[in-house]
């Protein structure tokens, strides 16, 4: 396919495509050639042999991304990628609707929910890593400080956790405020109910899910982990966190909870404003179309 289209450049996204089309590349002698990393290497440790092909492929490459600062930092020092040739794109979501934005009584109304309760909404598949447990055990921790009747929105796939998180959920007395949603296409609707958005994830490239929340106007509660910190500006559109510590994490809910409705709200503002400048797809797409133009200028 190559070397019949002999395109100019050839860019790969995630490592079936980083280490198939890579050397197919080389192969074909396709001109310029990209690779974009976009997650931690946390995945190494599960596939040493690829990920020692990958190393390989670097010096092959005209170009490496990372989708945050901190996947172009292991790049560079744990990889030995040339830091002249690594480079930062962050991602690009469609914000259209979140964008819209849908009226918190309407979405509250459609999703069953009181006005006056306290929303909270997670969007990330149950996987372990995504710190659920986490969660579950900071809510423990602090539900008798809460106001009574909060509830959490945990919409995404089970992964393979779902059935242990919902006994943990059972045992410490939250089952009638944990609301496992499944898999929803409604994502916009869930954030426009909530109050405050989480992820509490201990490994992450740059999470899509924080930027939607932005997108909402919904002030989050990350933990630091890859890209996370550089979304959410500690104290102005959000809280950072350290990842796996329940009890901080469960201090930061406390505050945004104690938080009055207009502090919440011009946080979200500041949120949103922040998702549209530097992290929609228009943005991102006109980074990309800047990137290739300056590569094939090279030529």
């Amino acid at each position: 396919h190559l070397i019949r289209r002999r395109p100019r450049i050839a860019h790969f996204f995630l490592p079936h495509a980083y280490l198939l089309g890579g050397m197919a590349a080389i192969a074909a002698q396709v001109p310029i050639r990209v690779m974009s990393r976009r997650s931690l290497n946390v995945y190494k440790a599960r596939h040493m042999g690829a990920w020692r092909m990958e190393r390989r492929l670097h010096g092959h490459m005209t170009a490496i991304l990372g989708n945050s600062r901190a996947v172009v930092r292991q790049l560079v020092e744990e990889e030995g990628c040339d830091p002249n040739c690594t480079h930062l794109i962050y991602n690009g979501v469609n914000l259209s609707d979140f964008r819209r934005g849908q009226d918190k009584q309407a979405a509250r109304r459609e999703l069953g929910l009181e006005n006056a309760t306290l929303v909270m909404t997670i969007v990330a598949n149950l996987i372990p890593y995504k710190g659920h447990a986490d969660l579950l055990e900071a809510l423990a921790g602090i539900r008798a400080e809460l106001p009574s009747g909060w509830v959490l929105l945990c919409a995404g796939r089970d992964d393979g956790c779902g059935d242990k998180l919902k006994r943990q959920a059972i045992d410490a007395g939250l089952d009638g405020q944990v609301h496992f949603l499944g898999q929803r296409e409604d994502v916009a609707r869930l954030y426009a109910a909530a109050d405050i958005g989480l992820l509490c994830s201990h490994e992450e490239g740059f999470s899509n899910a924080i930027i939607e929340g932005m997108a909402s106007g919904v002030p989050m509660i990350v933990t630091d982990v890859g890209g996370n910190a550089e979304a959410i500006r500690h104290g102005d559109t959000g809280i950072v966190v350290q990842p796996s510590d329940p009890r901080t994490l469960g201090a930061a809910i406390m505050a945004l909870a104690s938080s009055s409705p207009t502090q919440l709200r011009e946080m979200g503002e500041r949120a949103r404003r922040r998702a549209e400048e530097d992290f929609s797809l228009e943005t991102c797409v006109a980074t990309y179309d800047r990137f290739y133009r300056q590569l094939l200028s090279q030529l």
